[in-house]
């Protein structure tokens, strides 16, 4: 599963064969939780600051990861997005 981008410990990725409904997955040490293109929680867990974190750069890269979703159901290789600084 390639990492797309990666912030104060958390790896954002994303299968190059997702499917349906868009999402990515999120890690940070031993949690793991996927996520919707809305910044929600659809399974798994993360500690409440990394949630928000992530939610701040789903806002901020909500299109990259729309274009990204489109290359994965291709198969696709994707392309990297800026981190959370």
């Amino acid at each position: 599963m390639p990492t797309i981008s990666m912030f104060y410990g958390i790896l954002i990725r994303m299968y190059n064969d997702e499917h349906n409904p868009p999402h990515f997955h999120a890690i940070y040490g031993d949690y793991e939780a996927c996520f919707a293109f809305d910044g929600e929680i659809i399974d798994g867990y993360l500690p409440k600051k990394q949630i928000r974190l992530i939610q701040a750069w789903v806002e901020l890269h909500r299109d990259e990861l729309l274009a990204n979703w489109k290359l994965a159901e291709q198969g696709e290789p994707l392309f990297k997005i800026e981190p959370l600084r």
